[in-house]
């Protein structure tokens, strides 16, 4: 497979991470395009594969493409699938802070026909990729990466399924909801002060009536981004990580794509 490595400095940081890959994983960044749009995103596979394999599409938080989104690319690369990191922003651009962040992810949310395209876009690079058996995807996203997961299911793409970790549930097109052709696993932090009762119930209705096949699983004492281990350990904060839910959530994914490729 050609093997496109990034040149720019702003990746410094992730070639530093390189160093911690997980023993037996490749490792890759690759430019692609949505339109005239350059994009980067990361892939990851076994070394050792040498027949087709599923793939996973996995989305990143609100800050891009970094080192807690390729970590868990490598590990769910471990479990056995192809995985490509979508970048929903554009190469280059990596926010450095909240602020640079909320600015990237907002365009998104606002624009959600903009986002379903932009994630689609990385969903046809990993179908094009040469280990990859392209009738069998799912895709999985973490904080904005899970809203983006579940446009992409409302948008009626042709995969597998989708997995939500402490995503956003909202949309603003809920009667397009009918196309959802992929199953769903929503992975939610019960006391996130971000995801109003409101939002859950909406959400709840929104698939009975998509008739989807659908699940949520919702962790006692835990808040947004409880899967990340850089969130801090302060729930009052709103946003800090939980090692049980953490663990908990990985395990329900796990047992969901075996599900999806079984």
């Amino acid at each position: 497979m050609k093997k496109i490595w990034c040149i720019v400095v702003v990746i410094i940081s992730v070639v530093a991470f390189r160093s911690d890959v997980i023993a037996g994983i490749h490792t890759e960044t690759v430019e692609y395009k949505d339109n005239e749009v350059i994009l980067e995103g990361y892939l990851a596979y076994d070394d050792a594969l040498k027949n087709k394999a599923p793939g996973v599409l996995i989305v990143h938080e609100w800050t891009g493409i970094g080192p807690y989104v390729m970590k868990r690319a490598q590990q769910v690369a471990a479990l056995g699938y192809v995985v490509f990191c979508a970048d929903i922003y554009g190469k280059g651009i990596r926010p450095k802070d909240a602020q640079e962040a909320s600015e990237q992810a907002s365009r998104y949310k606002v624009d959600r026909k903009l986002m379903r395209q932009r994630v689609t876009a990385g969903l046809e690079r990993l179908r094009r990729c040469e280990f990859v058996d392209s009738e069998r995807i799912a895709a999985v996203g973490y904080c904005f990466g899970g809203t983006t997961v579940l446009e992409l299911a409302r948008g009626g793409a042709q995969i597998q399924g989708v997995v939500s970790f402490h995503g956003g549930l909202d949309t603003p097109s809920p009667e397009e909801t009918k196309a959802i052709k992929a199953k769903i696993l929503v992975l939610h932090g019960a006391d996130d002060p971000f995801i109003s009762t409101q939002q859950i119930s909406a959400f709840q209705d929104e698939m009975r009536g998509s008739h989807a096949d659908w699940q949520m699983v919702s962790y006692g004492n835990a808040v947004h981004s409880f899967t990340n281990a850089d969130s801090g350990a302060d729930p009052k904060k709103g946003v800090a990580y939980n090692q049980e839910a953490d663990t908990r959530s990985w395990k329900a994914m796990e047992v969901f794509l075996n599900e999806l490729f079984s």
